[in-house]
């Protein structure tokens, strides 16, 4: 079977795969390959201008006041001068352009940095320097050490001894371990002599070009002879030569036919959903505009002829208006339509653009210098690496976070053993028989006997060490496997050994077998030599068995002294199948050591060996070999290769390596829950390393009510399991009491914090599935309504006491698991909707065994159907993809290289910082954006309605209240500077409550702060300020006389008068919005409104302007002043008493943790008792056993996985409710219940590592 596919795969046609010849520039030309040039900046010098301008008038607000710019250039409908609009767009347009042209300029000189570096062609027999972009197809380079790899190319021949090579490949898949690539011995025969090399011709004929990072096939045609090439022969653009002095190789891919360039991907614009938002209510604007200016035409044309006509004389037409009175009026009335599109264009000004970039761009800033997320231990400090995204931070509700890196250190250390049966690894207590925790203060042992050892190697446990100087057989075995089976290189560094390692877990199993005696020396293609006890031993490799995600294993083959023997380490339940039968005790105690080691949390490979006869295995490599020259299928010929020898072994032992948690995770993700996030984990690990890293950071609980596992390989069996799980959902849901979310309580709010207490329920009814369910209720009405109007809950109340939409989240919930096999079939389209229906109703979701795409189809598949805010966080190359994906994408700067920080939008040291850029810079920008754009509206239609009330006093002609200079530098000058401070410096509630009280966040899931709804009211408000802002100095100065007989009943008066009240207004209104004070808020406030009156001054004295001495004579007029008074109160007061009676009545848990602020501030004191549920971690009522061996695709990628919980006891705890009594929690029976005398409190750990978030205010005495 396996020889016919091969026959089949020779005779295949060749229309889909690239043929080069080396050193054959005519040849090549004919296929058109891409060239080596990289482009990926916009503009040149000349299409600059007209390219930038066409896309900035695609906006929608550019091209609008474009629009009425040439209006207001028509003498015969405009009433403002053209500079009103043309200064602000042209100030728009500049500073857009400047930020893009710097931009352009940036990607220009990266273009130009990458393309004139320098690399060495070998032309006719000697070496020429060439830039990277003059580089083809078929031309054979040379790289000397720490130099970039200028294409994706064939290795030829290198400085190191068996045509070896190391690279870094941090740019591509973000890991800096050094990687081993290996030139074909016939071609390393040519090693740098550039006369053999330029007469090289040899053929290659490979894939064509695709973006699988860890793959290639192909064939080498040399001298009449076939070479099979795959990724270890292949050097990719974007790798750096380390640890090599120099290599040849020839040019397979360049340009945007490279791995690198093909896995860039797209970057998408991102917008905010304040910025559609945004969008939509301008274009309401706008038909707004259209309907007044169509409302005062009509008006215009009537009153034009019902009076208009007979006051010719004093109000002549214009000379384009017909004289006859029909006529005139109409073509009046149609002028003015445009006249008054111009005058009322504030209504939609060009500054709020400019105001909203200035915010996001200090608020950046603001990310930027927090301390608080600057990580010591690097240097690193939390980044924002764009401005435009800050507010959405604050609406976050889908989080998806890679494992390895980001939520544990992927720093792996050899913790524990099992060998023939036997644990090791734990310190026993002599006198008690208890295991010791290990810490700090522990001794471990000295291994300073070996003078090999490394110092920062920690091992506890001396019973292993004695049994290896016992020369004890089965231990020597274990860790002469552990010294053989792996793809570790060595190095020699001024006397001492080093090693680099494909994966962590490599280089800690290595290190320990190093540490115990086992030392692995150096490796050529042929053979591994180990020094074993102090004895040399030299083993003939005579075959790499290559791990891939479906083997879940790997194994080399070595002869010594006549003696042929396979030595294999892979996942447990793989191994384990692989087993010769019998010894059956052993493998049974080994796997109750498994469970041990998965619920300890630690990440666990089997290790295991076989002898192999001389005749079979020759028989078994002429197999090999035609399965590794195959074109068609060559890794599903090579598996079935490796089936045949990879049985009847015998186990020799179990490791198990720890990957610790990042520190503040489980913390940080029990806040981010509590703040109403979903958080999803998508990783490349093992299905058992996913679910114990679950329970590590509380992802997961024993509290939950089901944990489902999707694992199923065809369409229709994952789709029953999906069917299933939606099924036990529904019935939990039908026969499981929850808080009925949709009635109001008795103050009109919807509670939907996460617990609920109250009395025990009846037991359920027989015919019941059987869940055990425990609710809670008030004991009657009165009691609840006492309580709710006297605590501070984690409730969400707002003056219109219910959210549309608010479920209540069921606190036990539901877990589910998915593989990356199922998760091909899940987001099918067939099934997405089912697929939906049921992870939407689980608390955690976690995704294991997803490749990079899957990682961004799952984002895709929320954000398409959710329409929530999403978060992609990783510190990988494989992260990049989700990242971009995700409306936000933050990276780690960890580990892993800097791929996928460069993809991002933020980036932060640790996870943990995660917290509080959402909590608190998150919720605070969006909190400040949306107070801006409230205040900016309200001003605006304040500002641009009294044109509208004056317009029928003025025959609807078009005519300003406000001198055309104020209405210029109205939104520019004379209120921008105090909302702007209002828009970067204010918080409700300070940075430690926000982490505090979680839920403060959730009114950004449900765009409390600034909707439909809130512009409306802030419009409303604004008509309303009108009306008061015009009309009440209008009554006062109609007709009106000074004490000394002067008539004060004059336009310009009263234009000044209502412009000076106006800034008034708007200060005394931005001050009372001001919950935090600062210098600058001061500054700009009250700067502002003396500025105006300078401002007035110097235009009009100065610059004679025709309003001079209108303010100057208002303002000497005690009448003014009583005006200013009465419209000023009329206008704030019932705002006021609107804002005092819902924040009295129906406060918000903002409203009561600002209280708790100010009251904490005028004592003193900043601790108060606080409610605070228990730190410990709750006791496990089952150890779940983790498996792990997760790798990426990759020569001998070896990563292992699991991670758990330690079970830890969890005391029962009582506290106290307010009006109700004290509770007793009882932790084994999940029971509630209400005591009349004070049950004794047990004593809780004081050293209880996490603080638990604080979700309820009961206990704080306000």
């Amino acid at each position: 079977m396996v020889k016919s596919s091969i026959r089949s795969s020779r005779t295949r046609s060749l229309d889909n795969q690239r043929r080069i010849h080396a050193n054959d520039r005519a040849f090549n030309a004919q296929f058109r390959y891409a060239n080596n040039y990289i482009k990926t900046s916009k503009y040149t010098i000349l299409t600059f201008l007209p390219l930038n301008l066409f896309e900035q008038f695609q906006r929608l607000a550019n091209f609008y006041f474009l629009c009425l710019l040439v209006l207001q250039m028509i003498p015969a409908i405009s009433s403002l001068t053209p500079v009103t609009t043309a200064l602000p767009l042209i100030g728009v347009l500049g500073l857009t352009a400047i930020k893009d042209a710097y931009d352009d300029f940036q990607r220009h000189m990266s273009d130009s940095h990458v393309n004139n570096r320098k690399s060495q062609a070998v032309r006719n027999g000697r070496l020429i320097q060439e830039r990277w972009s003059a580089v083809q197809v078929g031309d054979v380079i040379r790289m000397d050490n720490d130099q970039f790899v200028a294409a994706d190319i064939l290795l030829l021949t290198t400085s190191e001894p068996n045509g070896l090579c190391y690279i870094e490949t941090a740019e591509l898949d973000g890991e800096t371990n050094l990687k081993c690539r290996q030139c074909l011995p016939e071609t390393a025969e040519m090693g740098q002599d550039d006369a053999l090399i330029s007469e090289f011709d040899g053929e290659i004929i490979c894939e064509m070009p695709n973006n699988l990072l860890n793959k290639f096939e192909g064939q080498l045609m040399w001298k009449n002879k076939q070479y099979p090439l795959d990724n270890d022969k292949i050097l990719l653009r974007g790798c750096v030569l380390r640890n090599t002095h120099w290599c040849y190789g020839v040019v397979v891919f360049a340009g945007k036919d490279t791995k690198l360039m093909q896995n860039s991907g797209k970057t998408k614009f991102k917008r905010t959903s304040i910025d559609r938002l945004l969008n939509f209510l301008i274009i309401g604007i706008v038909f707004f505009l259209l309907s007044v200016c169509l409302f005062c035409m009509v008006a215009c044309g009537i009153w034009e002829s019902l009076v208009g006509q007979y006051f010719q004389t004093f109000l002549p037409w214009d000379t384009l208006v017909p004289s006859e009175p029909l006529g005139g009026a109409t073509i009046t009335a149609l002028l003015v339509f445009f006249s008054y599109a111009i005058v009322l264009n504030t209504v939609v000004p060009i500054s709020l653009y400019v105001s909203v970039e200035v915010i996001r761009f200090a608020q950046s800033f603001l990310i930027n210098w927090d301390e608080q997320m600057h990580y010591d231990k690097n240097g690193t400090s939390a980044k924002s690496r764009t401005t435009t995204l800050n507010e959405e931070l604050g609406q976050v509700e889908y989080i998806f976070s890679d494992k390895t890196g980001t939520l544990t250190q992927n720093i792996m250390t050899f913790n524990k053993c099992s060998i023939a049966g036997r644990s090791y690894g734990d310190v026993v207590d002599k006198q008690t028989g208890e295991v010791i925790e290990i810490s700090d203060h522990l001794d471990s042992l000295d291994f300073s006997f070996n003078p090999n050892y490394e110092p920062e190697f920690k091992f506890y446990d001396k019973t292993l060490l004695e049994a290896v100087q016992k020369n004890d057989v089965e231990c020597h075995d274990f860790f002469r496997l552990l010294a053989l089976c792996h793809t570790v290189m060595s190095d020699d560094r001024d006397g001492h050994l080093e090693y680099q390692a494909q994966s962590p877990d490599e280089a800690a199993l290595v290190s320990a077998a190093r540490n115990f005696g086992f030392v692995f020396k150096e490796r050529t293609p042929n053979s591994i030599t180990i020094e074993a006890i102090g004895q040399t031993e030299v083993y003939e490799l005579l075959c790499i068995l290559d791990f891939n995600n479906v083997r879940k294993r790997m194994s080399v083959i070595l002869r010594r002294d006549g003696h042929i023997r396979l030595y294999c380490k892979g996942a447990d339940n793989v191994i384990y199948e692989r087993l010769k039968p019998g010894n059956d005790d052993m493998k049974q105690r080994t796997q109750e050591h498994l469970n041990k080691f998965a619920g300890e949390g630690l990440r666990t490979l089997c290790c295991a060996y076989r002898d192999v006869d001389e005749t079979f295995f020759n028989k078994w490599k002429q197999k090999h070999q035609e399965a590794a020259l195959s074109l068609d299928s060559r890794d599903e010929l090579l598996d079935a290769i490796y089936e045949e020898i990879e049985k009847d072994m015998l186990l020799v032992g179990v490791t198990a390596i720890e990957d610790k948690l990042q520190d503040g995770v489980p913390q940080a993700i029990a806040n981010l829950m509590l703040a109403g996030m979903k958080i999803w984990v998508l990783t490349g690990d093992k299905q058992e390393t996913a679910i114990n890293i679950g329970y590590s950071c509380q992802l997961l609980t024993d509290e939950m009510v089901d944990l489902f596992i999707v694992d199923a390989s065809t369409f229709d069996e994952v789709q029953q399991q999906l069917l299933k799980f939606r099924d036990n959902i529904k019935i939990v849901n039908t026969f499981h009491p929850r808080p009925d979310t949709n009635q109001l309580g008795s103050n009109g709010v919807v509670d939907i914090s996460d617990h609920s207490l109250g009395t025990s329920t009846p037991p359920q009814p027989s015919n019941v599935p059987a869940v055990s369910v425990v609710t809670f209720r008030w004991d009657d009405a009165d009691t609840l309504e006492k309580h709710q109007k006297q605590r501070a809950s984690t409730s969400l109340m707002y003056n219109s006491g219910s959210f549309e939409g608010v479920s209540d989240d069921n606190c036990a919930g539901f877990a589910i698991v998915i593989n990356g096999h199922s998760l091909v079939h899940c987001l099918h389209p067939q099934m997405e909707k089912l697929f939906l229906d049921v992870v939407l109703q689980c608390k955690s979701v976690i995704c294991c065994r997803a490749t990079p795409l899957q990682k961004a189809l799952v984002v895709e598949l929320i954000k398409n159907n959710r329409h929530a805010v999403t978060l992609a966080i990783g510190d990988g190359a494989n992260d990049v993809s989700m990242i971009k994906a995700a409306h936000i994408g933050v990276g780690i700067s960890g580990e892993e290289g800097m791929q996928a920080v460069l993809a991002s939008d933020y980036s932060i040291a640790q996870f943990r910082f995660l917290e509080r850029l959402l909590l608190v810079h998150g919720r605070w920008s969006y909190y400040r954006m949306c107070n801006f754009l409230r205040y900016f509206f309200n001003k605006n239609f304040g500002f641009t309605l009294c044109h509208l009330w004056y317009a029928f006093f003025c025959g609807f002609s078009a005519q300003t209240v406000f001198d055309p200079m104020y209405i210029s530098v109205y939104n520019l000058f004379y209120t921008s500077l105090p909302v702007l401070a209002v828009g970067i410096f204010d918080q409700d509630v300070n940075d430690k409550n926000s982490i505090l009280y979680p839920q403060l966040y959730k009114p950004g899931h449900y765009n409390l702060f600034f909707n439909k709804k809130e512009f409306f009211r802030s419009a409303l408000q604004g008509c309303y300020i009108s009306l008061v802002l015009f009309f009440i100095p209008f009554g006062t100065y109609y007709d009106a006389l000074s004490p000394n007989g002067l008539v004060l009943s004059d336009y310009m008066l009263l234009c000044s008068a209502v412009a000076t009240i106006l800034v008034i207004v708007n200060t005394a209104q931005i001050a009372l919005d001001t919950s935090y004070w600062t210098v600058f808020n001061h500054i700009t406030t009250w700067g502002s409104l003396a500025f105006y009156f300078i401002m007035d001054y110097f235009y009009n004295y100065i610059m004679g302007g025709i309003y001079v001495g209108s303010l100057t004579k208002a303002i000497t007029e005690a009448t003014f002043w009583f005006t200013t008074v009465l419209t000023v109160t009329i206008s704030i007061v019932p705002v006021l008493a609107w804002r005092f009676y819902f924040t009295d009545i129906f406060p918000t848990l903002s409203d009561r943790v600002r209280l708790k602020q100010r009251m904490a501030q005028m004592r003193s004191r900043h601790s108060q008792d606080v409610l605070r549920t228990p730190s410990a971690r709750r006791a496990r009522r089952s150890i779940r056993s983790g498996y792990a061996f997760a790798h990426q695709e990759g020569f001998g990628r070896l990563i292992t996985s699991g991670k758990i919980m330690k079970k830890l006891p969890t005391p029962d705890f009582t506290f106290q409710l307010p009006g109700i009594g004290k509770f007793n929690i009882n932790s084994n029976g999940n029971q509630v219940s209400k005591n009349a005398a004070p049950p004794t409190t047990p004593s809780q750990d004081s050293n209880s590592s996490a603080r638990a978030p604080i979700q309820d205010l009961d206990t704080i005495n306000l």
